[in-house]
């Protein structure tokens, strides 16, 4: 699960992270309050304004502007709030901002010494072992450092049986070249950190850019949050930090009959039991001469009730063609799955697209028999490269 920027920061903060004070706004009186507010906290004299949203390149789009003045702070609010942003993270619809992070300017004078920083802590999944990767070109894109000066990305893996250590937490201080007061602040920093990636069950904190300010202080000025969802039921505050507004609707619909659904730019839609399976169906779509419209796991149960309600959400998206369902039986039988099949396509009077099911596993043949007796419109297979075939037939 993705959060805002503000949130994370909050999580952060709570691990002892050192962050920018800023409040939220979701108008530009608002915001101009919470400037005041930070005036007399701070002392700062000016003020950023950041779009909330849950994607990266928010500056680019023109989502992240200074205000020197409150009625600068006003008018930039104004601005952003009800704009769509378009970053290289979205689509060109872009995202509606609906509020603003006002936060406190951290390159305050003596800006020649402030320095900027990458470090994010994720899940190394080849070795099954956390990681920090950092590098001294912050407030750049990771993937433009690492292609044009690989040699400036660090990676430390950290041993889940001890946790992070300090000489580790050094070593990233050592190599962002920073001493003195600087190099222990970085420390506790990383330290902390790592704490709050460990401690929230995070999947990414990403901290770009970590900011040296000009009197050794180091801090996250920006946060990239996301949390493992199978983790939510330990943290209720985070999970009540979930902005459905920032989630595709259909989604959203399908979470709630425990349907993990992903929405793709193709043209077949697929109903699959377990992920390892679904991605290989997508696979056979592709190679079959289609493109994969979702990613659309009904998981072991797949019931009457629960393909219904996946035809419905494969069928919201106007671009589906054709739709793959692809079984495999094993806890549940195939000629249950197959009479929920045929239960849930006669409850739904718009499927007027080519349907083929591929059903394998236990009683796959009685399975085959059912549907091919409906007397509906379906397209049946036991093989995989069967259902191929069919799907590209009926795109023909």
């Amino acid at each position: 699960m993705n959060i805002h920027e503000y949130q994370g920061k909050s999580i952060l903060k709570k691990f002892g992270v050192v962050v920018p004070e800023g409040f939220v706004a979701d108008s530009p009186d608002k915001a101009v309050e919470m400037a005041k507010v930070l005036n007399q906290k701070t002392a700062t004299k000016f003020w950023v304004i950041k779009a909330q949203v849950h994607a990266g390149g928010r500056g680019k789009g023109g989502g992240v502007k200074l205000a020197k003045s409150l009625d600068e702070v006003h008018n930039i609010t104004k601005q952003i709030i009800g704009m769509r942003l378009v970053t290289p993270q979205t689509s060109a619809k872009g995202k509606l901002v609906q509020r603003v992070l006002v936060q406190q300017d951290v390159y305050y004078p003596g800006a020649s010494e402030i320095q900027e920083f990458y470090i994010s802590v994720l899940l190394n999944r080849q070795t099954g072992r956390n990681m920090i990767v950092y590098s001294p070109q912050g407030g750049m894109d990771i993937e433009y450092v690492a292609e044009e000066t690989p040699e400036l990305i660090f990676k430390e893996e950290i041993n889940p049986a001890v946790g992070i250590l300090p000489f580790q937490c050094q070593k990233v201080a050592y190599n962002f070249g920073l001493e003195g007061k600087a190099f222990k602040m970085m420390v506790k920093f990383v330290e902390a950190l790592y704490k709050a990636y460990v401690g929230s069950d995070a999947s990414l904190f990403e901290i770009n850019p970590v900011v040296k300010t000009s009197d050794d202080q180091i801090m996250a000025v920006d946060a990239k949050v996301a949390v493992d969802n199978n983790a939510l039921f330990r943290h209720c505050d985070i999970a009540e930090m979930r902005d459905l507004n920032e989630e595709d609707p259909i989604e959203v619909e399908a979470s709630k009959f425990d349907l993990n659904y992903v929405k793709l730019d193709g043209n077949v839609g697929c109903m699959v039991n377990g992920a390892g399976l679904a991605m290989a169906t997508m696979d056979i779509i592709k190679l079959s001469g289609g493109e994969p419209a979702n990613f659309l796991d009904v998981g072991g149960s797949a019931d009457a009730k629960r393909v219904e309600e996946a035809f419905r959400i494969i069928l919201k998206d106007p671009n589906v063609e054709a739709i793959l369902v692809n079984i495999f039986g094993g806890i549940v039988r195939c000629d249950r799955v197959a009479a929920g099949v045929i239960e849930a396509v006669k409850s739904i009077d718009e499927l007027d697209i080519p349907l083929i099911v591929r059903l394998q596993g236990t009683n796959a043949e009685e399975a085959k028999i059912l549907i091919d007796e409906s007397g509906m419109k379906v397209q049946s297979a036991i093989a995989l490269e069967d259902a191929a075939k069919l799907v590209t037939e009926v795109l023909k």
